[in-house]
């Protein structure tokens, strides 16, 4: 079997994490098969498609590395064929028009749920006769079979009945002319040759719509996959009130492609107790049938461990150009002796995310304004001022700022000082960085550089000088 999976969004939000994972694994299944993985845009419904809703869908996707072997097809550039398959099903009868106004469905509507019916539409149409009234443009209703059973073999969930008594006559057009979702998706899915349909449960009960369509149009349908939802750590639905769920949302919260991607492919799907994935072992191992039926919880904890991890890996110029993009995002200059690769390798192994790797690494860009009131109460005390001020000596007298020699020069101050590393380093970092917290100080005084590291210095001397008076 030639296999063709599509990716078919309605450019209505953002590209969201239920939709990128459909994304991942159609494009995955592709991969893993030799297939073609197609991008479809469905904008059909043009109150709520918008062109910022279409880009960042393409954004994501190109973010993600999920690269489309054919399209983006727009669905409104094929009109012409909705119009020829739609004509086709009334010269069949096996559709008509339906010239029901909403004022008419409402009440008919109302008076099924007053009788405890389920309020689907009677196919009224079907039996109309006479003229059709004037001024209204009618709509175009499929006629579904009014008895028998739609059967699918679900790759996900296993054999899904339906009863057809419970389905009525969907609308395929709209009075605009435009097609429906469920008349669209079937023109497309038949004209592209799309071979596996893999696709949130949410659309399980658009399926046999779809199907009684297909065998309408004499079209074999092709496979059919629904992937679970996707909760929240409180077992709701995912949404905005879990935090990020648009993708490019992630990539401004400083997380990088690959460790979302392998949190997505996690979402229902597993390979043994096998938790990292690159992309090749997960185009190797990923088949849609072992995709689990419960839903998935996207773990935001998991995800910062991925990242820290991908971090870790990821080369230093590559960190550079990403934490040099963030910390101008924050108004930051990087114009600095020390570049930002050289401090995106120092602080690697501490930071989860690229936004927090800025924000550790502030004071080596920009002076930190006030020190730290705990970190000064406790290191900037006056015994403090003899570390300082032998520190500061040892370190002007090196001809080249490097770690080595810059730990070398703390290490033989506390030995000539009788004190142990931290009451040396611990002043000397407060000094640097306003805050007790830093890489290891060799480190930490690298990416100062030494002038301002020097300056610094000398202000936390003066500050340590200033308390001892008032003592």
């Amino acid at each position: 079997m030639n296999v063709r999976t599509r990716f078919a969004p309605s450019p209505t939000g953002l590209l969201h994490v239920g939709g990128a994972r459909t994304a991942l694994f159609c494009w995955l299944f592709a991969r893993r098969h030799g297939g073609t993985f197609v991008l479809r845009i469905e904008d059909t419904d043009r109150e709520r498609s918008t062109q910022a809703s279409i880009d960042a869908i393409v954004d994501g996707l190109q973010w993600l590395g999920l690269d489309a072997d054919e399209g983006p097809w727009y669905q409104t550039d094929r009109l012409a064929l909705y119009r020829e398959h739609v004509e086709r099903l009334l010269r069949e009868d096996k559709a008509y028009l339906c010239y029901c106004s909403k004022e008419e469905i409402e009440a008919m509507r109302a008076a099924k749920r007053a009788r405890g019916e389920k309020p689907r539409y009677d196919g009224r149409c079907r039996r109309r006769t006479g003229s059709p009234p004037a001024g209204v443009d009618p709509v175009v209703r499929f006629k579904n079979p009014a008895g028998g059973t739609v059967v699918f073999d679900d790759l996900v969930r296993g054999t899904v009945a339906f009863d057809n008594r419970e389905l009525d006559d969907l609308v395929i057009v709209r009075g605009d002319g435009m097609p429906t979702y469920n008349f669209g998706v079937v023109v497309d899915d038949l004209d592209m040759d799309v071979s596996h349909v893999i696709r949130g449960d949410d659309h399980v009960m658009n399926t046999p719509r779809q199907l009684n369509i297909i065998a309408a149009l004499g079209a074999s349908p092709p496979r059919y996959a629904h992937l679970p939802m996707i909760l929240g750590a409180d077992g709701q639905r995912l949404s905005k009130r879990h935090g990020a769920v648009g993708v490019m949302q992630f990539r401004d919260d400083g997380y990088l492609p690959e460790a979302l991607l392998n949190q997505l492919v996690r979402l229902g799907w597993s390979h043994g107790d096998q938790e990292i994935f690159s992309r090749e072992e997960m185009i190797a191992r990923f088949d849609v049938a072992d995709v689990n039926r419960a839903p998935a919880a996207f773990d935001y904890d998991k995800l910062g461990w991925l990242n820290q991890h991908y971090i870790r890996q990821a080369g230093p110029e590559r960190l550079g150009v990403l934490l040099a993009g963030q910390l101008e995002r924050m108004g930051i200059d990087v114009a600095s002796a020390v570049t930002p690769s050289s401090i995106a390798e120092i602080q690697r192994d501490r930071a989860r995310t690229i936004v927090e790797m800025a924000e550790q690494s502030r004071f080596a860009f920009e002076d930190y304004g006030d020190f730290d009131a705990g970190a000064a109460k406790k290191h900037l005390r006056p015994v403090a001022l003899e570390p300082l001020e032998a520190v500061r000596e040892k370190l002007c007298a090196i001809a080249k700022w490097e770690p080595a020699l810059l730990h070398a020069a703390v290490i033989e101050c506390a030995e000539a000082l009788s004190l142990n590393l931290g009451k040396v380093a611990q002043p000397l970092r407060v000094a640097l960085t306003g805050t007790a917290v830093s890489p290891a100080i060799e480190f930490t005084l690298q990416m100062v550089g030494r002038d301002t590291a020097l300056s610094r210095i000398d202000r936390a001397i003066a500050y340590v000088r200033d308390r001892s008076r008032q003592s």
